[in-house]
C-alpha cells in the first residue's frame, strides 16, 4: 500500500508494445514481517522535500503491543524507492540518456504533446516512452503509431509510477545510447510529486483548461518541477485563463522552474520545447562525465 495515498499497486502489469509480451510486476507496498520489500519513493532529486504529517503520533497500542508507526513505514518506503531511483539514474548516466518524467492532471495533453514531439524530432532525437496508466494500452499504441518504441505500464488501482516500475520496463524498452526517455506518468497531480523515478527533471503539463490557480492548489508538484509547460494555448480564445496570473502562481511556489507556453495542436511554442529538450539532453550528457 502506498503510504501517501493508500492506493494498491499489486496488480501492476507491463506490456512490451513492440512484441506484445505481457508480465505482472509484483510490487509490494507494505512492510513484510521479516524483510523490507517496500518499493515506493519521494520527490524529484532536485527537490528533496518530504511532507509527512510528523505532528501526529501514528503509533497505537493494542493488546498485542504497539502497531506499526505510519511515519516510520513511510520513511522506509521512501528510502527503498530512493535506492532504486539512484540505480535508475546511474543507469541513465552510464548511457548518456536524458530521462524526463511528464506529469499532469487527467486529460492534460501529455500524450498529444509526446506524439507531436516524436514526429517532429524523428530525424534528430531517438525517443523512447514508458507510458503509465491505470488501465488500457490506448495511449501506448498512440505513441507506437507516432513512431517511438514504448512500454505500457498499467498500475491497476495505483495512482502513479515508481522507480521499480521504471527499472522493470527498461530491459524491454532498451533505449539507445544518448536517447531521450520520456516517462508519461499516470494522470495525477498529487502522488507523482513525491516519487523519484531517477529522472533528470519532472515536467508538469499545465493546460489552460485547468485554471490559473492549479499551482496554488497543488503546490508540491509545481515545486518539484524543473519545467512547466503551459499547454493547449490554442484554446486561449475559448477559455477564461490569464497567462500572466498562471505564470505568477507558478513562480510563487517555484521561482526556478523553466516556464514555456505550447500548443501541440497548432505547433505554437513547440520550438521552445524542442530547444529545451536539446539543452537538457546536452546537460545530461555533460553530467555523465562530470
Amino acid at each position: 500500500m502506498c503510504a501517501n495515498c493508500g492506493c494498491q499497486g499489486d496488480k501492476t502489469t507491463m506490456v512490451d508494445l513492440q512484441t506484445g509480451a505481457t508480465m505482472t510486476i509484483g510490487v509490494r507496498h507494505a512492510p513484510d514481517q521479516d524483510h523490507d520489500h517496500l518499493h515506493h519513493g519521494h520527490q524529484n532529486h532536485r527537490h528533496h522535500d518530504h511532507h509527512a504529517d510528523v505532528g501526529h503520533d501514528h503509533t497505537h497500542d493494542d493488546e498485542h503491543g504497539p502497531t506499526v508507526n505510519i511515519v516510520d513505514v513511510e520513511a522506509r518506503i521512501l528510502a527503498k524507492n530512493d535506492t532504486l531511483a539512484a540505480k535508475n539514474r546511474a543507469w541513465f548516466a552510464g548511457r548518456e540518456i536524458l530521462a524526463l518524467n511528464l506529469i499532469s492532471s487527467p486529460g492534460g495533453g501529455k500524450t498529444t504533446l509526446l506524439e507531436r514531439t516524436i514526429r517532429d524530432l524523428a530525424n534528430e532525437l531517438p525517443i523512447y516512452v514508458i507510458e503509465g496508466d491505470q488501465a488500457t494500452a490506448h495511449d501506448g499504441e498512440r505513441i507506437r503509431n507516432a513512431g517511438a518504441a514504448a512500454v505500457q505500464v498499467n498500475t491497476g488501482t495505483g495512482c502513479h509510477l515508481d522507480a521499480e516500475m521504471v527499472s522493470r520496463a527498461l530491459p524491454a524498452l532498451k533505449p539507445a545510447l544518448g536517447a531521450a526517455l520520456l516517462i508519461e506518468n499516470v494522470g495525477n497531480l498529487v502522488c507523482p510529486a513525491l516519487f523519484d523515478l531517477g529522472e533528470r527533471a519532472k515536467v508538469v503539463i499545465f493546460p489552460v483548461t485547468d485554471g490559473e490557480d492549479k499551482p496554488l492548489k497543488y503546490p508540491y508538484i509545481f515545486h518539484a518541477a524543473g519545467i512547466v509547460l503551459i499547454s493547449k494555448i490554442d484554446l486561449l480564445p475559448h477559455v477564461d485563463f490569464a497567462i500572466a496570473d498562471a505564470v505568477a502562481n507558478v513562480r510563487r511556489v517555484n521561482p526556478n522552474a523553466s516556464i514555456l507556453q505550447v500548443s501541440a495542436r497548432s505547433g505554437e511554442g513547440m520550438r521552445d520545447w524542442y530547444d529545451c529538450l536539446r539543452a537538457e539532453r546536452a546537460a545530461a550528457q555533460q553530467a555523465a562525465f562530470a
